[in-house]
């Protein structure tokens, strides 16, 4: 059983080992990088400080970076308890004087540092204040002697609030000295035709920026390192799925008696792409090895009668089927979606999610061993180890992105040769779809079914806010229903609630209907009881919904027929195209009101002209992967996304394409990784952290 090799170790122990990473401070670095060593190693510099600029004082010019060699000629301690008031150190040369100020220092210390008659080489901003030249807070103090150990270029890292460049520079220094050589797992040919250092030193040389130049994406160092990180990702993928296409899959071959009596009873035509798409899946669930296929559907494309028609063929073979989604709404409403047909096929319907406790829980995981239930659909609850099948054959996820691997392959162990469709309403471009779902065969569905109402997208400045409000307030006269959606306002979800709360508070105001608010930090049963109340059809249900974005993916409200979005220049064109989707799901025409404050960046313009001129969602997708790149793609960092450290796909597309075909080129010949390059790509899937990949290893 392959382990971690030992001289990874000390790259994966926690960041506490390194210098001056203490309690405190491992909080601070785990916000920008991570808690482990490996994670300050990936983390690059974003710029430079260049201090090879070492004029003359008297020649030295203002707003600029310097290192100048001075004699200290005199210190000014400030009056007793008048802290506004700096210390003062006055250096200089035979060109002109300097004043050096330090706020809130120990007077010994500077006197021991800068004593004067002595000559110093300080580093740091020259500032003019009443016309002298000062440096406040020098960033190098040191003697002549020590000047070498001024780095002439240095590196510039992202930071947060109260974690200084000095302690995260040391820190990342002494993680950079833990990495060690490791056997190449590149092929050398190709290593030296792109003219990249070996791994350690491609991690030297992107801590170590001459110029800018080294710090773009296509400078050799960080190309290499970018490399690494895709072909990881390419390799996981492909293992896991060399895996599941070598277990012996089990041919399901329904009969078509339960599809049938439900298409006898649908209401409309299906479109070609949901028929192509049945197809495909029918032909995958009939072959002897497993399905593992992606529905990509563009919001309300019709995904879920396509994934019943598929859990439908699972039931008529003797099977189990489970779906799973990834929040209880969304659940839920997959439940209620389905119950109908289900009933009408006669097919054994029930739901579990996290909140079932007691009796209730129990008589329906016995159920489910039983086989008295023959679709389950739920949260994650349904991969908890005390819920067992009977026999589960059919397993659906909703919006995969959501989970992460390590939580399919979870479920698919509960059962035998399971067949898996994972869904996303969330477009993809293909480039990402690679990097996500690159272990997958790949469906979409491209067209709309028929009776959709038109919808418009309108860009209104949010100066006109009394203007739309009166216009919401004489379309709920005529029975119409809205979301109004409000941004997230910084990283907490405190400043979140508080915007959300001021816009409820107002719109009850000056609107004259029942008015709701939803937010994330609300109870699940009390999110879904608001969200039923909502929908339905009572004169006393809310007519307008304020909410977070909690409301963005799934929740389905057939009368919604206005999407009222404020601030929508802070959101990413799919984020606007998910929130979109949340209306236009019934026959009546539906308005879209993207609300902007001026002035709107460049980007931002652009994000909202793509939004406002189409509603391809996959053409959308495509544009905000030009536009942000791939690490903000789906709004939200929490998802089971691949979060890449070092590359973007948005720059780095031809890379992916060839660690793909490298890849291809590996599973063929060295499927288990046992030859000497196998071997060092075992290193770089620990390296890494490809956990899924490790464990199909493991598992042989």
């Amino acid at each position: 059983m392959p382990t971690r090799d030992q001289e990874l170790f000390p790259l994966f122990a926690n960041a506490t080992a390194l210098p001056g990473v203490g309690a405190r401070i491992v909080k601070l670095v785990e916000k920008i990088a991570g808690t482990k060593v490996i994670d300050l190693v990936w983390h690059l510099p974003s710029g430079i400080i260049d201090r090879r600029y070492a004029p003359k004082v008297g020649d030295a010019a203002p707003e600029s970076i310097a290192t100048l060699t001075v004699e200290v000629l005199s210190h000014f301690a400030p009056p007793p308890r008048n802290k506004r008031v700096p210390y003062k150190v006055i250096c200089g040369d035979n060109t002109g004087d300097i004043t050096l100020t330090f706020f809130h220092s120990n007077h010994d210390y500077l006197r021991r540092m800068l004593p004067v008659g002595e000559r110093r080489v300080i580093s740091g901003r020259i500032d003019l204040y009443d016309r002298q030249r000062q440096m406040s807070h020098p960033d190098h103090i040191v003697g002549e002697s020590e000047a070498s150990n001024i780095k002439k270029v240095e590196a510039l890292y992202p930071l947060t609030a109260g974690l200084s460049p000095k302690t995260l520079r040391k820190a990342i220094t002494a993680a950079i000295k833990l990495c060690p050589n490791l056997a190449e797992w590149h092929d050398p040919e190709y290593l030296a035709k792109q003219n990249w250092p070996n791994w350690k030193e491609a991690i030297q040389e992107s801590h170590s920026p001459k110029d800018e130049s080294d710090l773009i994406h296509s400078a050799p160092a960080r190309m290499r390192l970018a490399y690494d990180e895709l072909l990881s990702n390419q390799l996981a993928l492909a293992l896991v799925r060399h895996r599941a296409r070598r277990l012996k899959g089990r041919s399901a071959k329904g009969d078509g008696s339960l599809r049938s009596k439900v298409l006898e009873t649908l209401p409309y035509q299906l479109t070609g792409a949901q028929k192509r798409t049945m197809s495909e899946i029918e032909t995958d669930m009939k072959s002897s090895t497993r399905m593992l296929r992606l529905l990509q559907g563009d919001v309300g494309s019709g995904k879920t009668i396509v994934a019943m028609f598929a859990i439908l063929g699972a039931v008529e073979s003797g099977g189990q089927a489970a779906l799973m989604a990834p929040t209880e709404i969304l659940a839920q409403q997959h439940y209620e979606t389905l119950k109908p047909l289900a009933e009408t096929a006669g097919v054994r319907i029930e739901f579990l999610s996290g909140r079932h406790k007691g009796k209730e829980r129990s008589k329906c995981l016995a159920a489910l061993i039983d086989g008295d239930i023959d679709l389950i659909v739920g949260t994650h609850a349904l991969f908890q180890k005390e819920v067992l099948y009977k026999k589960l054959v059919f397993v659906v996820i909703d919006e995969q992105h959501r989970f992460g691997v390590h939580q399919r392959l979870e479920l698919t162990d509960k059962g035998e040769a399971i067949d898996v469709l994972v869904m996303t309403a969330t477009p993809i471009p293909r480039t990402l779809t690679l990097t996500v779902y690159g272990d997958m065969d790949v469906s979409r569905l491209d067209e709309k079914p028929p009776g959709r109402s038109t919808m418009t997208t309108r860009l209104v400045n949010l100066d006109r806010l009394p203007e739309i409000t009166t216009a919401l307030q004489r379309a709920v006269d005529k029975e119409a229903k809205a979301f109004w959606v409000c941004p997230l306002v910084e990283e907490s979800e405190k400043s979140d609630l508080a915007a959300v709360d001021k816009r409820y508070a107002h719109l009850k105001e000056v609107l004259r209907c029942p008015v709701a608010l939803i937010h994330g930090r609300m109870k699940p049963a009390d999110k879904d009881e608001l969200m039923a109340s909502f929908a339905s059809t009572d004169k006393k249900s809310p007519k307008v919904l304020v909410a977070t974005t909690v409301i963005e993916v799934g929740v389905n409200v057939p009368d919604a027929t206005i999407m009222v979005v404020e601030h929508a220049e802070r959101f990413g064109l799919s984020q606007l195209h998910q929130l979109r989707g949340r209306i236009g799901r019934g026959a009546k025409p539906s308005a879209c009101l993207l609300l902007y404050s001026t002035p709107l960046t460049e980007l931002a313009r652009n994000r909202l002209r793509i939004i406002r001129d189409t509603q391809d969602g996959f053409v959308i997708a495509e544009q905000d992967l030009i536009l942000r790149g791939s690490g903000e793609l789906l709004g939200t960092r929490q998802s089971g996304l691949q979060d890449f450290r070092l590359a973007d796909i948005a720059l780095h597309s031809q890379l992916l394409q060839t660690a793909r075909d490298d890849t291809k080129m590996i599973i063929e010949q060295d499927p288990n990784l046992a030859t000497h390059r196998g071997k060092a790509l075992r290193t770089l899937l620990y390296l890494f952290e490809q956990d899924s990949a490790i464990r199909t290893l493991r598992s042989g």
